[in-house]
């Protein structure tokens, strides 16, 4: 199984990085405008989500107990609007790998404080020297992507 969740996985990261580089054009087209660009693929995502979620749940049974549940569970939305219009914003100005970068390295970092404190209800995953160790190693590839050709030509 853990196979395929690592596929799925590797899958979204294709689709951030596609989505990244369509949503930029789709921005460009709209008078450069990431605003727009965003509001336009949340629509078309919400609509297709919309369909999928007839077709294969009971929408309206469970949408009767959203005021049974604490306002920070609906913030999700939110912080996926954020994410998509920095994508937006950001792709052309900085390249969508640098972008990545900067991204993956937020999210490693937050995902270790929460998986070590179990934010969030979240279970607990302590970090321990080998996770430091991974991401230091994450952090000097970094290191070495943005600044390794300033380095060679110190070093030459």
């Amino acid at each position: 199984m853990f196979i395929l969740y690592t596929l799925i996985a590797l899958a979204a990261g294709v689709a951030l990085a596609s989505q990244a580089a369509i949503n930029s054009q789709l921005a460009k087209a709209m008078g450069n405008e990431p605003l727009i660009a965003t509001f336009i693929s949340f629509s078309t995502g919400a609509l297709l989500l919309l369909v999928l979620t007839l077709i294969k749940t009971d929408l309206f049974a469970n949408l009767s107990t959203v005021t049974q549940h604490s306002w920070w569970k609906f913030i999700g939305g939110a912080l996926g609007v954020l994410v998509v219009f920095t994508t937006i914003l950001l792709s052309p100005k900085m390249g969508i790998t640098n972008m990545l970068f900067f991204i993956i390295v937020g999210q490693l970092i937050t995902a270790m404080i929460i998986d070590h404190y179990g934010l969030i209800n979240m279970p607990v995953r302590e970090v321990n020297v080998f996770k430091l160790i991974g991401l230091s190693i994450v952090g000097l590839g970094l290191v070495t992507f943005f600044f390794g050709d300033k380095l060679m030509k110190l070093w030459s």
